[in-house]
């Protein structure tokens, strides 16, 4: 990350004429076919900026704070920046990519819930003062490095469910705040306001009006040790679906109109992450290999179908859980892929099941799902493919580097960005539009080249 400020100007592919997402998609598999046959992704940065309208359409009262450990993309940031966005960062190397944008010290969070007491020193020389915090063993710490921090109390929300226990991981409980905020006023570390960690799974409204209710309860002792309490951060949990955001914004905004009036003058914050970039990307990897397995192996003694069974296809593809698949490793269901290829309606389906190259047990990305009869060779495109897929890979099984990002932008998306509100012009000046031409006849090309 450290190339990227040298670096300014990131190439975005310009859409005219009626070009669409599939076309280009069309063209780099025609490409990929006659070369190397790699994995990539195309991201279509029109996307992020309809997000990011939504996000103002239904929750015009609470400012995003993006979560950069969802997807670090320098493009990504550069658009989410020029739109307005704060930025939530857990480690130096986000910081610095951050800041590598001109970003604001103001407009950056450092919440990484260990910190490291030399990346506490960073975030002290580069002003970065807004910091979270959620047991004493981190307030001491940050009280010796960082004098000048004014801390985010995280609390943890109640799960909503029995069985979500990643609610349950993070954050100070309602109970131990008290202690927490006296010992701050004892070492002299400022405390503004409240981060609820609310997981990404969360599918229900209330747990935010649990958290909201209890932030109240933290900023009433805050306010009664003598701290100015000024901000509210209501976490993340946004899936990307209009409707999911539609139910959080009518159980949120009576909770924040009844706890923190206009009249408190509180900044109320929260950390989207995959709600905007997940939509925006698609991965598209390429069959290396495949195996019939029996449907039902547990009276058979042979891995054969029996004669009156269909077959269940094994399908291994060039990217798999230790690369642009990572998020299975955390229970993350991937969503059955579609086939690039020309298939008749009514053509049969089979039980199939997709793994990774390596062999490996824990490679399968997708268990079951029904596939047309695939071939090696053959493309498939997992769509929601944003979050968390671009890191560095798990482990090389492969000598291919991780798949390029291809973007893209509509020139009806690009001039209407214009004046959707950026706030940020120099940043969105450094991205450069680069008219998008397909290969002629990359189409059909691309379906009959042979593997």
């Amino acid at each position: 990350m450290k190339g990227i400020a040298d670096e300014p100007q990131y190439s975005v592919g310009l859409l005219e004429g009626g070009m669409a997402l599939c076309d280009v998609i069309d063209n780099h598999i025609y490409e990929q076919t006659l070369s190397e046959k790699n994995a990539f992704f195309v991201a279509d940065l029109g996307v992020i900026m309809r997000q990011h309208i939504r996000w103002r359409t239904h929750m015009a009262q609470i400012r995003p704070y993006y979560a950069v450990r969802c997807n670090s993309s320098p493009t990504v940031i550069e658009v989410l920046a020029a739109l307005g966005t704060g930025f939530i960062c857990t480690n130096k190397s986000e910081l610095e990519l951050v800041q590598s944008h001109g970003i604001p010290s103001e407009d950056i969070i450092y919440s990484g819930v260990c910190k490291q007491v030399s990346q506490i020193k960073y975030a002290a020389k580069n002003g970065i003062d807004l910091l979270v915090c959620d047991n004493e063993a981190e307030l001491r710490k940050i009280s010796r490095c960082h004098p000048n921090a004014k801390l985010l109390l995280q609390v943890s929300t109640e799960a909503s469910s029995q069985d979500d226990e990643m609610s349950m991981t993070f954050g100070c409980s309602l109970k131990d705040c008290r202690h927490l905020l006296e010992k701050a006023k004892e070492l002299g570390v400022q405390v503004v306001g409240v981060r609820s960690h609310i997981s990404s799974s969360c599918e229900d409204d209330q747990v935010y009006i649990h958290a909201i209710s209890d932030a109240r309860c933290v900023f009433d002792m805050g306010e009664e040790i003598g701290f100015n309490m000024k901000i509210l951060d209501i976490g993340g949990g946004f899936s990307g679906s209009e409707t999911q955001l539609a139910l959080v914004s009518s159980a949120v905004m009576p909770m924040v109109d009844l706890y923190f009036p206009p009249s408190t003058g509180v900044s109320i914050i929260a950390e989207p992450g995959s709600f905007f970039v997940s939509s925006a990307f698609t991965l598209v990897v390429y069959i290396i290999s495949k195996e019939v397995v029996a449907r039902d192996c547990q009276d058979q003694t042979h891995d054969d179908p029996s004669p009156n069974d269909e077959p269940e296809f094994q399908y291994y593809m060039n990217e798999g859980v230790y690369g642009s698949f990572a998020s299975k490793l955390s229970e993350t269901l991937i969503a059955a892929p579609s086939v690039h290829k020309n298939t008749s309606l009514d053509a049969p389906v089979f039980s199939s099941s997709l793994r990774g190259p390596s062999g490996d047990d824990l490679d399968q990305v997708v268990e079951h799902c029904l596939l047309p009869e695939l071939n090696i060779g053959d493309w498939l495109m997992f769509t929601q493919a944003g979050a968390y897929s671009l890191g560095q890979p798990l482990c090389t099984t492969t000598d291919s580097p991780p798949p390029p990002v291809y973007y893209v932008i509509s020139s009806r998306d690009w001039f209407e960005m214009q004046d959707t509100g950026v706030t940020h012009e120099a940043t969105l000046k450094n991205i450069s539009l680069v008219p998008y031409f397909l290969n002629s006849c990359q189409t059909e090309a691309a379906l009959s080249v042979p593997a």
